[in-house]
């Protein structure tokens, strides 16, 4: 059920982000760490920039992690056969709309509704 558009150029979109986004990954899991309460090495002010830069990091990863998620979904549909259609309404996805986002798993339609 392979609508008629070139499924390999998105495949390999889709493998590059995922291999971007697993890099990206790993290399920032130390903004991540616990900030140590040391008042002798650190002050107030320090440490709330430090546990700003940690949220900011988490808030990251976790951006990462759900694209990841998404680009991976997507990986699956192509292997089964389904990429390209809409997961609520079945009908196809505009190549377009996968130019922007390869991973998109909704039509326009009901991109808007939900």
């Amino acid at each position: 059920m392979m609508i008629n558009m070139d499924i390999d150029y998105f495949k390999q979109r889709l493998l590059a982000r995922r291999d971007e986004l697993q890099a990206s990954a790993e290399t920032g899991t130390p903004g991540t760490a616990t900030v140590a309460l040391d008042q002798t090495r650190v002050g107030r002010l320090s440490r709330m920039d430090a546990l700003q830069a940690q949220a900011m990091s988490q808030a990251a990863q976790q951006r990462r992690s759900v694209e990841l998620q998404r680009v991976m979904a997507a990986l699956r549909r192509i292997e089964a056969g389904h990429y390209g259609y809409c997961l609520e309404c079945d009908g196809p996805i505009a190549e377009a709309r996968l130019a922007v986002d390869p991973a998109a798993p909704l039509c326009i339609i009901c991109a808007d509704k939900s």
